[in-house]
């Protein structure tokens, strides 16, 4: 279902209005109209290519669900590709919903699937309306304003959500151990796939600061944009780093345990070797002091006694029991 919204003079003074009433919207000077189209048919791209002259190629990348973050310039219009995330701090998982723009010099059309928060882009702009006479740089600001903003609480949740696993790096249960494995093999995925839809959006909001509908009284709010995406992108670079640590020191960790484990169980065979080998010298079939007398056995027993007390005490001062 399509939605629209017509802005006069920086007035909003229309919802919810048919397509094709826009082309006498757009007679009237002074107006804007937003078009946002929820999974579009074959046809109603056919439609809108009509309506505002849209390149098929711009078409084609509107339809594309793996289009990477960009903007296009086309005679008339430009493209506008970017994405939407949400990251679940409890599965560890990080969801992605894409989102087309064409921007024309009167009218933006958004392009998006199933998933795709478009009322908080609305509500942006009703908080925003004094930016409203500003036209298509106004509506091209709230939603990439709403875009990086969710970019930001992703990457958020994510830094927290790797905080608290390193804080189960040094727990000795299975379960923590096995968590601390599994989790940060999916925190890193995450990352990965946040990575890539943030660093380009460095170009694009650059790239939109230098186009003629960005006046002087609002680039500042574009270069505030401009300084979100870099705080976002550095931030993903510092946990990119903080990862590797935490893979690092997984591995670490793990030799460490290792390693005491190999010391009590070399420690536990050394004690053990000693009654094997006493009474495997006692075991011979040859006449050694105390043969086949009630001595020897005293004697060996006390050998075995002694030397695994003194083995163990050895072991244990030295902590490798």
């Amino acid at each position: 279902m399509a939605r629209t919204r017509l802005y006069r003079n920086g007035d909003l003074v229309a919802e919810d209005f048919p397509i094709d009433d826009i082309s006498e919207h757009l007679q009237d000077e002074g107006t804007v109209v937003w078009l946002d189209l929820d999974s579009p048919t074959p046809s109603e791209y056919e439609q809108v290519q009509d309506e505002f002259g849209l390149h098929q190629l711009a078409i084609e990348d509107a339809s594309s669900p793996r289009e990477r973050p960009k903007l296009g310039h086309y005679r008339g219009h430009l493209f506008l590709s970017a994405y939407q995330a949400r990251f679940d701090g409890r599965a560890g998982e990080l969801t992605v919903f894409p989102v087309s723009a064409f921007i024309t010099p009167r009218a933006l059309i958004t392009v998006h699937g199933e998933g795709f928060d478009v009322d908080s882009v609305v509500r942006r702009w009703d908080a925003t309306s004094e930016l409203a006479p500003h036209g298509v740089a106004y509506l091209v600001h709230g939603l990439l304003d709403v875009v990086v903003d969710g970019h930001f609480d992703a990457v958020q949740e994510l830094d927290d959500a790797l905080e608290a696993l390193e804080d189960k790096l040094f727990e000795e249960t299975p379960q923590a151990v096995r968590e601390v494995q599994q989790r940060s093999f999916r925190l890193r995925r995450g990352l990965s796939h946040l990575r890539k839809i943030v660093l380009p959006m460095r170009e694009v909001v650059n790239g939109l600061t230098r186009v003629k509908f960005v006046d002087e009284e609002i680039a500042p709010y574009y270069q505030d944009l401009y300084d979100h995406v870099l705080r976002v992108t550095e931030w993903t670079e510092s946990l990119r780093d903080f990862v590797a640590t935490i893979l690092e020191s997984n591995l670490a960790v793990q030799g460490n345990r290792m390693n005491n484990i190999m010391k009590k169980v070399t420690s536990w065979a050394a004690i053990i070797a000693v009654p094997t080998a006493v009474t495997g010298y006692y075991g011979q079939n040859l006449p050694f002091p105390g043969y086949a007398h009630r001595s020897g056995f005293v004697t060996s027993a006390a050998l075995i006694v002694v030397l695994s007390v003194t083995l163990y005490l050895t072991f244990k001062r030295k902590d490798w029991l």
